[in-house]
């Protein structure tokens, strides 16, 4: 592994990022814009209260893996990918590579949405503000980490997109959201409690519940940010050279 090999890979990811200008958009805006149409949908500070901390959680870690998966496999299916892994540049560099410049893009995405939700909207928090921007930066690394993982199983850009009901539309629907995990049925709670993003669901709620999150907030966030290593790591792991 090369530091500098991975700086070089996330500068290349932040040009080519940069000169698209609708993925920039999808990535940066979108979100935002949702949670504009959502206060005002709801006309009802409480209600929103209670649901944008929720969205923080959830876009996130869903558009950075929808973007992710289809950069990266756009990558691939060009022959970019496989002309850079015939250079001195190891499977985690490039990874960890991708992964830093997504990450980068994810904080802007955040840093908006918190912005806007504070300031305009009005969004109020009992505690600090820091656990909730630590949540919601660690959710769009997973899901930057995951669609990282799911590119190297797909072939074409419609199969990367494929894979989000079958590994994100889960994680959502049974961490809690909707209904109490306790109140599950024990085979569903027994797999949302193999689930990063149940995780990553109770820590938002910690973060915006307690002035002082606790021990459960740390457990919560360190199952996270493991979840997304072990995703790199599972992803260096199954790169392919062949593009064909």
């Amino acid at each position: 592994m090369s530091l500098a090999i991975t700086l070089a890979t996330a500068r290349r990811i932040m040009t080519q990022l940069r000169h698209d200008r609708r993925t920039v958009a999808l990535m940066v805006l979108v979100p935002t814009l949702v949670m504009i149409l959502l206060y005002y949908v709801m006309d009802d500070e409480r209600a929103f209260g209670h649901w944008a901390p929720i969205l923080l959680c959830v876009f996130p870690f869903l558009v950075m893996f929808l973007i992710t998966s289809i950069a990266t496999l756009r990558e691939r299916t060009s022959g970019t990918l496989e002309r850079l892994m015939a250079m001195p540049l190891g499977r985690l560099d490039l990874l960890l590579g991708y992964g830093l410049a997504f990450g980068l893009a994810a904080c802007a995405q955040v840093a908006l949405a918190l912005a806007v939700s504070l300031t305009w909207l009005g969004m109020d928090l009992p505690g600090p503000l820091w656990p909730l921007v630590l949540v919601a930066l660690l959710n769009a690394l997973l899901g930057t980490a995951l669609g990282l993982l799911c590119s190297a199983f797909a072939r074409t850009e419609f199969q990367a997109v494929q894979f989000m009901p079958i590994v994100m539309i889960p994680q959502i629907l049974l961490g809690g959201i909707l209904v109490p995990r306790g109140q599950m049925a024990t085979l569903l709670e027994w797999i949302s409690d193999v689930l990063p993003m149940s995780y990553a669901i109770e820590a938002m709620a910690h973060a915006v519940a307690d002035a002082d999150p606790g021990g459960e907030f740390w457990r919560d966030v360190v199952v996270v940010a493991g979840s997304a290593v072990l995703a790199l790591l599972l992803g260096a792991a199954t790169l392919r050279r062949r593009t064909s």
